[in-house]
């Protein structure tokens, strides 16, 4: 019996820092330090290069030297001809470092750090994206929640402050963020990201061979 292929991504994928409040909260002492010394007026966003990218099921290796991984549960915005045509489950993993503001490559693009939902939800039957919630699961047990309507700006905002400065192309992937509280696993944990009417993201952790 044949089997659809797992969705990844055509084009490039950005992730988007400092979108729930209550990461803008917990970091809100260090905006005003060197060097930027305010808080930033445009989205802050980095990219998950195609190195990152983990399809569901699969298991991603920890490097040896690192004992923890960061879990960043996340939704992709899937860029169509006309606006977002699909929405996808992510696992935005990382490194745990001290600042988020502009995270270093080494900490956020290691190989295979970015699992991908297994299918896209289409955007046309998709309801608000504020109403959207995610559970994280290690092991089976419940380790984060997420409520998409507490994001500094909202998925249109997002899209729309995002124009001002650059522009998405067709397959192109845009997170809508990653809330305060996030998980830490390390090798042998398996992870998983569920939200209602998406399907489940799966993936587990190994420990890279020496």
């Amino acid at each position: 019996m044949s089997t659809m292929p797992h969705y990844l991504p055509t084009g490039t994928v950005y992730g988007t820092l400092l979108n729930f409040r209550a990461e803008v909260e917990a970091l809100a002492p260090q905006m005003t330090q060197p060097p930027y010394k305010a808080p930033a007026k445009a989205p802050v966003l980095y990219v998950k290069t195609a190195n990152t990218w983990s399809p569901h099921g699969s298991a991603i290796a920890v490097p040896a030297q690192v004992p923890e991984v960061e879990v960043g549960a996340s939704i992709g915005m899937v860029i169509g001809d006309e606006g977002v045509a699909g929405f996808v489950l992510m696992n935005d993993l990382s490194i745990p470092h001290a600042s988020f503001f502009r995270p270093p490559v080494k900490y956020k693009c290691v190989d295979g750090f970015l699992g991908i939902g297994p299918m896209l939800r289409d955007a046309q039957e998709a309801v608000d994206p504020a109403s959207f919630r995610i559970e994280v699961r290690i092991d089976g047990e419940l380790r984060q929640s997420i409520d998409f309507s507490h994001l500094v700006r909202p998925a249109q905002q997002l899209l729309a402050d995002v124009a001002e400065f650059m522009t998405l192309a067709r397959g192109d992937v845009l997170m809508l963020g990653c809330d305060a509280g996030r998980p830490l696993a390390r090798a042998g944990h398996h992870i998983e990201i569920s939200a209602p009417g998406f399907e489940t993201l799966s993936n587990t952790l190994r420990q890279e061979a020496a």
